[in-house]
C-alpha cells in the first residue's frame, strides 16, 4: 500500500530560519528534541497562532504563547520549561520567520516630549543575544558561591499571575468602603504573600551554595533554612547577582542619538530605549 500523500503538501510551512540558543540546546529530550547541528528550527505562524496572540486570556495565563513556540518550533515539546534566557530568541525568530526582518518600535524621546518611531534590525539583535555568554555563577563578599537554576517559562508566568492578582486585590481593597481595620489587615495579608512570592523566586533560583570549606549544599530543605535566618544584607547581595543573571539572554536596550531639535527641546544627547518583547504587541 502507499501512503496518501496530501498534494498541497508542498504549500505547507517550512523552517524559515534556524537559532542557536543562548543557554544551549542542552534541554532533556521530553523539553527538546536535540539536532545535529544543535540550532533550532523556526517556522512562520500559521492563521491559528495568530489568533492565539490576540486572545487575552490565554496570553495571561501563558498558554497561548507556550502554543505557538510548540507550533513554530516542532522540536519543542514542553514550551514551559524553555529557560528564560532562551525567550528572547525564540520570540524574535519567530517573528522574523513570520513578518520579516525589520520592526517599528514606537517611545518617547526623554524630556523632549517627542513621540518617534524606530526600526530596529531584528537578525542583529539576535546575533546579540548568540555573542551573550550565560553564566550560571557567582561569588559573594564572603565568599559563598552560589550556582543558579534559570527560571522556566512556566516560573515567569506563574509569578507573574501571582503577583497580578496581589495587585489586583490591593486596588479592590484600596476602592472598597471597608473599614481603616479591616483595610490594613488586608494589606498585611497581601504584603506577606508578596514577600512569600519573592522568597519562593530566590529559591527556584538557587541551585546549589558552596562554603569557603569546599562544603557543597544543595539539599532545597537547607537552602530554604538559610534563605529565612540569613541577614538582609546578604540576602539583598543575592537577589542583585540574581537580578543581573536574570537579564541574560534578554534584548540590551537601544542606544540613539538624539537630533539637534530634541536636544533644544530637552532632550539628552544620546539615550536609551528599551526593547521588550510584550506577546500582547510584539505579533500584532
Amino acid at each position: 500500500m502507499t501512503e496518501n500523500t496530501n498534494p498541497l503538501h508542498k504549500y505547507f510551512r517550512q523552517p524559515a530560519l534556524y537559532v542557536s540558543l543562548p543557554s544551549g540546546s542542552n534541554y532533556p529530550p521530553h523539553v527538546m528534541t536535540p539536532s545535529q547541528t544543535g540550532e533550532l528550527g523556526i517556522m512562520p505562524m500559521t492563521a491559528k497562532d495568530e489568533i492565539r496572540f490576540k486572545t487575552p486570556d490565554a496570553l495571561m495565563n501563558g498558554q497561548g504563547v507556550v502554543d505557538v513556540i510548540q507550533s513554530c518550533c516542532p522540536d519543542i515539546k514542553d514550551a514551559w520549561q524553555i529557560r528564560s534566557h532562551d525567550l528572547d530568541t525564540i520570540l524574535i525568530a519567530i517573528r522574523i520567520a513570520t513578518y520579516g526582518e525589520t520592526m517599528e518600535i514606537n517611545f518617547n524621546v526623554p524630556n523632549a516630549n517627542e513621540s518617534v518611531a524606530h526600526t530596529v534590525n531584528l537578525p542583529s539583535l539576535l546575533e546579540g543575544l548568540k555573542s551573550q555568554k550565560i553564566d550560571t555563577e557567582f561569588v559573594l563578599k564572603d565568599g559563598l558561591k552560589i550556582t543558579i537554576r534559570p527560571l522556566t517559562y512556566k516560573d515567569m508566568t506563574d509569578t507573574s499571575l501571582q503577583t497580578f492578582q496581589q495587585q489586583k486585590m490591593y486596588s479592590a481593597v484600596q476602592d472598597s468602603a471597608m473599614s481603616d481595620e479591616e483595610k490594613g489587615k488586608r494589606f498585611n495579608e497581601a504584603f506577606k504573600q508578596l514577600t512569600e512570592l519573592n522568597s519562593n523566586i530566590l529559591l527556584k533560583n538557587i541551585a546549589s551554595i558552596v562554603m569557603t570549606d569546599g562544603t557543597e549544599v544543595s539539599d532545597p530543605a537547607q537552602i530554604k533554612e538559610f534563605v529565612d535566618n540569613a541577614n538582609a544584607s546578604l540576602i539583598k547581595e543575592i537577589e542583585a547577582n540574581m537580578a543581573e543573571l536574570r537579564s541574560q539572554g534578554a534584548v540590551k536596550p537601544l542606544k540613539l542619538k538624539a537630533t539637534e531639535e530634541q536636544i533644544k527641546k530637552g532632550a539628552p544627547a544620546s539615550y536609551e530605549v528599551p526593547v521588550t518583547f510584550d506577546t500582547a504587541n510584539f505579533f500584532v
